[in-house]
């Protein structure tokens, strides 16, 4: 076989949130691999800063929307539309976490999680629609994929009540939209990392890295390669015919008994 599996090449791709973080990682991947990348940011400046940094890669660039707003999604949409003809691959990967004991837990911390973790991933997918259905074709479908959480999984021992419910959601959206979009020529499939080292899982990594490390059966959390690794398999030639997956990224930590039983 002398197909290259992994190759992007020729391809478009946006990813949420792209200028930090989980999608930063994902963004330079794609690029890595030969994909051209649009990156949302809510920050209009860190997001031209970041996609003129990724552009050392390959063609970037950004568009400026807040999808903890009910319009964001459909200013990426219609900007998108003004700069490609179709999407081959969408990354949802903006989201946020909040931490509060069960008693205290707002109900403003809610709006807020399901918005940009179970939602938007929806709206997004709405808004370019259109220009998924133009890439998509029976062998070589366009891809959505969702970047969920290990939380969404299994039960951890912090407080995010929000967070790990709004992960979950979203991986049954996944299974959802994989058929109701198999037929117009899309895959759909969901990551589920357990915490990797970004801004936002800075201060639980510093506090219980070395606990949930230990929790996992491999001993140790996943990396920026791990998740790069999975989100390539999924908008890759590889993936074909893979469609309605939530794939963990965890080291086993979802299907030990790691809430209990954590050193």
């Amino acid at each position: 076989m002398t197909r290259d599996l992994f190759s992007l090449s020729g391809r478009h791709a946006l990813v949420t949130g792209g200028a930090r973080g989980l999608g930063r990682m994902c963004a330079e991947a794609l690029l890595e691999h030969g994909a051209s990348v649009t990156i949302t940011a809510r920050d209009a400046e860190a997001g031209a800063e970041a996609a003129a940094e990724l552009s050392r890669l390959g063609r970037c660039d950004a568009i400026a929307a807040d999808l903890s707003r009910e319009d964001g999604a459909t200013t990426v949409g219609r900007e998108l539309a003004k700069r490609v003809d179709a999407l081959d691959v969408l990354v949802n990967n903006a989201g946020a976490s909040w931490g509060a004991p069960l008693e205290s837990h707002p109900a403003h911390a809610w709006t807020k999680v399901l918005q940009l973790n179970t939602i938007a991933p929806f709206q997004v997918v709405q808004a370019v629609l259109p220009l998924l259905e133009v890439a998509g074709q029976a062998r070589r479908p366009a891809r959505i994929v969702n970047v969920g959480s290990v939380d969404g999984l299994a039960v951890g021992r912090f407080d995010n009540f929000s967070y790990s419910s709004a992960k979950a959601a979203l991986h049954h959206q996944t299974r959802v939209l994989a058929v109701e979009l198999g037929p117009r020529g899309i895959t759909a499939n969901c990551i589920a990392p357990a915490p990797i080292a970004t801004k936002m899982t800075a201060a639980l990594l510093d506090a219980e890295g070395e606990r949930l490390a230990a929790t996992a059966p491999l001993g140790s959390l996943p990396g920026a390669d791990d998740i790069a690794g999975a989100v390539i398999y999924l908008a890759a030639p590889a993936s074909t015919h893979v469609t309605g997956t939530v794939i963990p990224i965890d080291g086993g930590m979802s299907i030990a008994t790691w809430a209990a039983d954590a050193p």
